[in-house]
């Protein structure tokens, strides 16, 4: 039995000294970090802005409202909420429902927010809830305008839609 005892006392040291540096080393950091990633609950895509017309004038001239349109997805097991967006570009961004029945043309009423249900995709497009920039200068096809969109649950979520020519997607 003393020299089983014997035999095991050098591998036990050994183990002990070896859990006790590799202790020290995740301790002082030298192991790393865990990184939690966050899955983003919210995408937007398909974001763009159409110009008002091919011929916007001289370059001082202030474009009409110009409407924005989007796919928004959610991702999450939740439903959200649309409740704003901005942009530097607008003086103010304000999101409107669908056009009444039998309205020809016409934006649909202010609304505070467009519900986003769990798994589902919604569309702002010119037929249904959409955006619409009011007080921004002149855009021209191509342009990049940053808008940052608010959600109930998600946050903010900052993209650039893409300003189209008339009649394009």
């Amino acid at each position: 039995m003393r020299h089983l005892v014997r035999a095991a006392v050098g591998p036990v040291i050994c183990a002990g000294v070896a859990l006790g540096l590799m202790a020290a080393w995740v301790s002082s950091g030298g192991a790393g970090t865990i990184t939690v990633t966050k899955v983003p609950r919210i995408t937007v895509t398909l974001a763009a802005i159409p110009m008002h017309s091919l011929h916007p004038g001289p370059p001082h001239a202030h474009q009409p409202n110009a409407p924005c349109y989007l796919t928004i997805r959610n991702l999450s097991d939740t439903s959200d909420v649309l409740t704003g967006l901005n942009s530097p570009v607008a003086r103010r961004v304000i999101l409107t429902g669908h056009p009444a029945a039998g309205s020809v043309g016409g934006a649909g009423p202010v609304v505070t927010g467009v519900a986003i249900p769990a798994h589902s995709t919604v569309r702002l497009t010119p037929s249904g809830d959409d955006a619409v920039l009011i007080g921004c200068p002149l855009l021209l096809a191509g342009q990049q305008v940053p808008l940052v969109l608010t959600f109930r649950h998600a946050g903010r979520v900052m993209i650039e839609a893409t300003v189209t020519i008339p009649g394009a997607p």
